[in-house]
C-alpha cells in the first residue's frame, strides 16, 4: 500500500458536485501541487484555484485535508471538490496522473485500505457497499446497520467468550497436575452450548436478510389470459411484459424490479397454465410452476369474467387474485377483487402483498440479520465445530474443535484469513470507495 491511489468518489457524469479522493503518502504533495499552497488545516474546507503541473488552470475547488491515520483509509487523504463537469473532471484527473507516485484506484481500493489498517472490518466494509447500493428502506436500513457494526459486534462478542471457554480447557490440559476446580471444562461446555444455541437460533432465520438485501422474489402465475402481463405492467408503472389478447403470448419468465412498501422486489411474469401440445408453450408451463415452488411470494391470478377456469394449479399461492373486476361477474369469488386495466383494488393488492413481506421478513428488536452467504457459511462451520466440541471425551479434542470455532467466527469479520477474504469481499465494489 505504499502507492498514493485517485478516483471520481462521486457518480459519473454531469451534476453540480464531483469529489475526487486521493488516499497514500502522495495525498498532501497532490494536494500542494495543484493548489499551490502549502498550508492546509486538518479537515477544514478550503477554497482553492487548481492548475496542473504546467500551470493551466483546472478549476475553482474546495478542497480538504484526512491526515492519517484519522482518516477514512486510515491514511493521509486529500479531497478535491469541484464542479461537476465532466471536462473538469477529467482534467483533474489527468492532472493527478502525472504526478510521481499516483495511479488511479482498483475498484474498492479505497475502504480495502481502511480494512488493511483497522478503520474496518469486514462486516461493516461489506455493510457499506450495500449501502450504496440499497434503492429501497428496508436495504438502507439494514445495510446502515451492519455499517454501524451490529453484525460484527455481535461476532466479536461469541468470540469474546469462546476464547474464555477455550483458556479454561487449555489450561486444564496445561496444568493437569494442578489442583484446578473441578467444574473448569464444564464452565467451558456450558458457554459452548449456550452459543451453539445463539448461532443455531441465527441461522434458522429464513435467510431474512439475504432476501431484504437481495430482493423478495414474487411469482405471478395463473391461466392464459387472466391478465398477469398486465398486472405487472401496473405494478411497474410500465410497460414491461408485452399484453395481448392471443392466449399464450407470454412464453418465457419475465422479471421486473420493484419498490412496495420499501421492499425490494423481483416480480416474474410467467406463462399462462393450461394443457398445451405445442413443445415451446409446454416448457413456458414447465418454467412457470418451477418459478412459483422456488419464489418466496406467491400470487394466483384468475380470470373474473371465467371462473370456470380454476384448476388445480400444482402450487399453493400465498394471494388468490380475480383479475377483471371492470367486467360484470355473475357471482362473488374468494380473494382480491382488482382490475389491472383500470387500476381498481391495486393499491390493496399492494397493501396485501406489503403487509405479508412484512410479517416474513420481521428483524426487527434486537436481532442482527445475516445477510451474505459467506457469513452464514463460516457459522455453519462454527456450529459443526461447536457440536464436536460438546461431544468430545477428551480435553484436548475439545480445545481444537473451541479452536476451530474461534477461526470459523474471526472469518466473519476478518480476523483470520484476511487476504483470502479480501478479493471475495471486494469484487463487487465500485472505483472511488
Amino acid at each position: 500500500m505504499s502507492d498514493t491511489i485517485f478516483a471520481l468518489s462521486t457518480a459519473s457524469g454531469r451534476a453540480g458536485i464531483a469529489i475526487v479522493r486521493v488516499s497514500g503518502p502522495q495525498a498532501k504533495a497532490a494536494l500542494v501541487s495543484l493548489s499551490g499552497r502549502e498550508d492546509f488545516p486538518p479537515r477544514q474546507a478550503i477554497r482553492a484555484r487548481l492548475s496542473d503541473a504546467g500551470g493551466h488552470p483546472l478549476d475553482d475547488a474546495l478542497v480538504l485535508w484526512f491526515p492519517g491515520p484519522a482518516s477514512f483509509s486510515g491514511e493521509d487523504i486529500a479531497e478535491f471538490h469541484l464542479h461537476g463537469g465532466r471536462s473538469i473532471i477529467d482534467a483533474v484527473l489527468r492532472a493527478l496522473s502525472s504526478l510521481p507516485g499516483l495511479r488511479p484506484s482498483e475498484p474498492g481500493e479505497f475502504t480495502r485500505r481502511a480494512v488493511r489498517n483497522g478503520k474496518l472490518d469486514l462486516t461493516r466494509a461489506e455493510g457499506l457497499a450495500d449501502l450504496i447500493d440499497a434503492e429501497t428502506e428496508s436495504q438502507r436500513l439494514q445495510a446502515l446497520r451492519q455499517y454501524d457494526g451490529a453484525f460484527a459486534r455481535l461476532c466479536d462478542g461469541w468470540r469474546d467468550r469462546l476464547i474464555k471457554a477455550t483458556a479454561w480447557v487449555e489450561a486444564a490440559i496445561d496444568f493437569a497436575d494442578e489442583e484446578l476446580p473441578e467444574e473448569t471444562v464444564a464452565r467451558s461446555s456450558q458457554i459452548a452450548g449456550e452459543i451453539l444455541k445463539e448461532i443455531q437460533d441465527h441461522l434458522t432465520d429464513s435467510q431474512r436478510g439475504e432476501i431484504i438485501r437481495n430482493g423478495v422474489h414474487l411469482t405471478v402465475f395463473g391461466p392464459v389470459n387472466a391478465g398477469k402481463s398486465s398486472l405487472i405492467n401496473a405494478l411497474a408503472r410500465r410497460d414491461v411484459a408485452i399484453v395481448s389478447p392471443t392466449p399464450g403470448t407470454t412464453r418465457d419468465v419475465i422479471e421486473v424490479h420493484l419498490d412496495l412498501g420499501g421492499y425490494a422486489v423481483i416480480a416474474s411474469d410467467t406463462a399462462g397454465l393450461r394443457p398445451t401440445e405445442e413443445a415451446v408453450e409446454a416448457e413456458g408451463v414447465r418454467r412457470a410452476l418451477d418459478r412459483a415452488r422456488s419464489a418466496d411470494l406467491t400470487l394466483l391470478l384468475l380470470d373474473g369474467a371465467r371462473p370456470d377456469t380454476f384448476t388445480n394449479y400444482q402450487v399453493e399461492p400465498d394471494l388468490v387474485v380475480w383479475n377483471k373486476a371492470d367486467v360484470e361477474w355473475s357471482t362473488e369469488r374468494d380473494g382480491i377483487r382488482i382490475s389491472a386495466k383500470t387500476g381498481e383494488g391495486l393499491d390493496f393488492l399492494i397493501e396485501s402483498l406489503v403487509k405479508i413481506i412484512a410479517q416474513r421478513l420481521d428483524v426487527k428488536g434486537d436481532s442482527v440479520p445475516i445477510t451474505r452467504t459467506r457469513h452464514r457459511h463460516a457459522l455453519e462451520q462454527a456450529v459443526a465445530a461447536l457440536t464436536r466440541s460438546l461431544n468430545e471425551e477428551e480435553a484436548e479434542l475439545m480445545a481444537e474443535d473451541l479452536r476451530l470455532t474461534l477461526r470459523e467466527i474471526g472469518r466473519v469479520t476478518g480476523r483470520v484469513d484476511i487476504e483470502d477474504l479480501l478479493d471475495v469481499v471486494f469484487r463487487d465494489f465500485c472505483i472511488g470507495k
